[in-house]
């Protein structure tokens, strides 16, 4: 049953409104900001706000706040309340009347397009100087790494960390979506002349472009913030991973600044707390988050950076047990 400090009939008050139980099964399928949750009932943001505190007063659903954006989902203690699934399953029937039920999946992916418009938009600039001993460093470097046959770079954008791994690991496959950006790395691989790099065109759910558990790190770099799911892309993510492979994910602590949103930033960063709770539910064991240092300059460097570095769990073992 529904823990909350608030009287059992105040629950049977909040859930009185066909609107919020609309609200309640819109926000069990799927966590939604009050501006894709108004799209969707075909209501003002005032208004689904108004219902939407009333829902959250009665410990219906939980607020989660990015910048100027609230987020709101059912929390789980109320899908185990029986009167909530009750009116979660009245709130369903309804919405998939009305076909707001049926439009969740597409207002997801229209967060999508903004910044696949973004990255299409790449221009030309000049490789940044690298030290002329950099790969020797890393090659020497890479010998300190458990493994290191393979590395996938998902969103490898212009291709500035494959001057990284490509010295440090024995393949390297670079994966990203925009061609516009492929067209970058390819002319920085084939300037540095790094012969072990395989560059591919496809997201991140591309199904088959990259095989699932080959990779012994996999190495997603300011990428999570621009995920519809991060929830999702981090279980792909670990689907790339070999059993005991690492991944290392780069990107911003959480943060105020909306004008990222300009950039095609769909989160303001993560919080350590929640970016640990999504490794562990994507299949990761080990999770660290720590701070990073921002870079020197670029439109980010003002911002927080912190690293997550995790490792694929190991697949249960099927051996079977003998009898004595």
């Amino acid at each position: 049953m529904l823990e909350t400090a608030s009287p059992r009939w105040e629950l049977y008050r909040a859930l009185a409104e066909p609107l919020r139980l609309r609200l309640l099964a819109l926000a069990a399928e799927e966590e939604l900001a009050i501006g894709e949750l108004a799209e969707l009932l075909d209501e003002s943001q005032p208004n689904v706000s108004r219902h939407a505190a009333s829902l959250k007063q009665a410990g219906l659903v939980s607020v989660h706040k990015q910048g100027t954006r609230s987020l709101l989902r059912l929390r789980d203690d109320a899908r185990r309340d029986p009167v909530v699934l009750d009116a979660v399953r009245s709130g369903r029937a309804l919405c998939e009347a009305d076909g707001s039920l049926g439009r969740v999946e597409a207002v997801v992916l229209a967060r999508d397009a903004v910044g696949r418009e973004y990255f299409a938009k790449a221009e030309a600039k000049e490789l940044d100087a690298q030290p002329p001993e950099l790969a020797s460093y890393l090659s020497a470097l890479s010998h300190l790494l458990p493994r290191r046959s393979l590395a996938v770079d998902v969103g490898t954008g212009d291709g500035s960390l494959l001057e990284v791994l490509a010295p440090a690991f024995e393949r390297v496959i670079a994966l990203d979506r925009s061609e516009a950006q492929l067209a970058l790395a390819r002319r920085r691989v084939t300037q540095r002349g790094f012969r072990n790099v395989e560059l591919l065109a496809g997201s991140l759910d591309s199904e088959g472009l990259v095989p699932a558990g080959i990779a012994d790190v996999v190495f997603a770099v300011r990428v999570l913030h621009h995920a519809p799911r991060p929830s999702a892309a981090l279980a792909q993510l670990a689907a790339f991973c070999a059993p005991g492979g690492a991944l290392v994910l780069l990107d911003y602590a959480a943060h105020d600044d909306e004008s990222m949103r300009e950039r095609a930033d769909l989160w303001l960063g993560f919080d350590p707390k929640e970016l640990r709770k999504l490794g562990r539910a994507a299949g990761f064991a080990d999770v660290e988050v720590s701070p990073a240092p921002a870079p020197q300059r670029g439109p980010d460097a003002h911002l927080p950076w912190q690293v997550m570095v995790a490792k694929k769990r190991p697949r249960a073992s099927n051996d079977s047990q003998v009898n004595v």
